[in-house]
């Protein structure tokens, strides 16, 4: 910011609380014209006030007649036109049915962004009987927590051929299952966090001088334990549940958590249910190719007497996965500056997770262990009743109840 740009925007301050819609207008118009060339821009930038209520400032201050008869005249409060989603209450719904297929987010991040263009969406919103301009499309996505970001580098390795096929798959079978009324799982395990007094990332209100101290180092050793947190989001719910583990995350852990959150929450919420959908990453504890992640599903589906449907997101991808932007990103900014010093303070911030849109979080906490190293034999994978989809069936499978005969 220049210095004339910092000095308007100083005067600015001072008196925009006494400012009503016409004294605002004519005190930028003359403040541009005082500043000479680039004014107009200058007090824009400096204010925020649109170059074309400047405009129409300087307009009115080159006829002081029009000022002077009342055609310049302030509008009552509240007048003026409404927003688009005022006057359409079902035009954020709808541009968000749009934005829903092709959304990422970043796991510790509420941010979200679309790859889709100002343009298009328009297009799209018009032909359903929506009107509404690029414009305001922009200023709409803004408002809902998007925003337009350029392609960036990341370590999510190759990138592969049918990436947005597998997309749009999952996306159309998540759509058919909430409409049956079938629970729909995204699940994932969050960043291990010691357990102690240590520096956590993030910053909470004081009193100033009265920062909360924590340990120098964060050594293992000086911890009460290490905190495996598992994540199971409903999406139907937008509800969640977290198994925080003390052992370390595998399979048989991550399928543990699933049947908690089924026990505690999915079986009286889903009582008609016909199958149970999950989402999951390519890698991982849950991943596409881990033998033990299906054996473990297998004896959960024959427990719950109903089909598992299984759809892992492409290599690389785990972004996508909604469980990152719909919980676990809510979850770390509620705990953000604050020491984890326990198990119950980790259960106690989890559970307290809330947002704007409704969303409920509980969290129990997993003494068990979990020991690495369980082999699967060929036999086992046979043993197991599993249907693979024609379109990539190592990543889109469903497994069926088998029925055990009481000899």
């Amino acid at each position: 910011m220049s210095s004339i740009e910092l000095a308007i925007s100083t005067r600015f301050k001072s008196l925009k609380i006494m400012f009503d819609e016409k004294s605002r207008r004519l005190w930028a118009a003359a403040e541009a014209q005082s500043a000479g060339k680039g004014g107009v821009s200058a007090v824009h930038r400096a204010t925020g006030i649109p170059r074309t209520t400047i405009y129409q400032g300087i307009k009115e201050l080159k006829n002081p007649g029009a000022l002077q008869s009342g055609s310049a005249r302030t509008r009552s409060p509240g007048a003026g036109r409404k927003k688009a989603v005022q006057a359409n209450p079902k035009l954020q719904n709808a541009l968000e049915a749009l934005l829903e297929p092709a959304t990422r987010g970043d796991p510790e991040s509420a941010l979200r962004w679309t790859c889709k263009s100002l343009r298009v969406l328009a297009q799209e919103l018009n032909r359903q009987g929506h009107a509404i301009s690029d414009r305001t499309v922009g200023r709409l996505l803004h408002e809902m927590g998007y925003s337009l970001q350029a392609n960036r580098k990341t370590a999510e390795g190759k990138q592969h051929p049918d990436r947005n096929e597998q997309f749009e798959f999952i996306n159309l079978l998540v759509e058919e299952n909430l409409e049956q009324g079938n629970p729909v799982i995204s699940v994932d395990a969050k960043k291990k966090e010691l357990v102690g007094n240590f520096k956590n990332a993030g910053r909470q209100w004081h009193p100033k001088g009265a920062a909360e101290q924590v340990n120098v180092y964060d050594f293992l050793s000086c911890a009460e334990g290490r905190a495996t947190p598992y994540g199971v989001y409903d999406v139907g719910m937008n509800a969640g549940w977290v198994n925080v583990g003390t052992d370390k995350d595998t399979a048989v852990f991550a399928v543990e958590s699933i049947r908690r959150w089924w026990n505690e929450m999915g079986r009286a919420n889903y009582p008609q249910a016909t199958q149970l959908m999950i989402t999951a990453d390519g890698g991982g504890s849950n991943g596409s190719r881990v033998r033990l992640w299906k054996t473990q599903l297998q004896d959960f589906c024959n427990e719950i007497q109903l089909p598992i449907v299984v759809s892992h997101f492409p290599p690389g991808t785990s972004k996508w996965n909604k469980i990152e932007h719909r919980l676990f990103s809510h979850i770390s900014m509620n705990w953000r500056g604050k020491p984890l010093t326990s198990f119950e303070t980790i259960l106690n911030l989890i559970s307290s997770t809330t947002t704007t849109k409704g969303l409920s979080v509980k969290a129990e906490i997993d003494l068990n262990k979990y020991p690495r190293g369980i082999k699967v034999s060929e036999d086992q994978m046979r043993m197991i009743d599993i249907s693979r989809n024609e379109f990539h069936g190592e990543w889109n499978y469903t497994l069926r109840p088998q029925v055990t005969l009481n000899l």
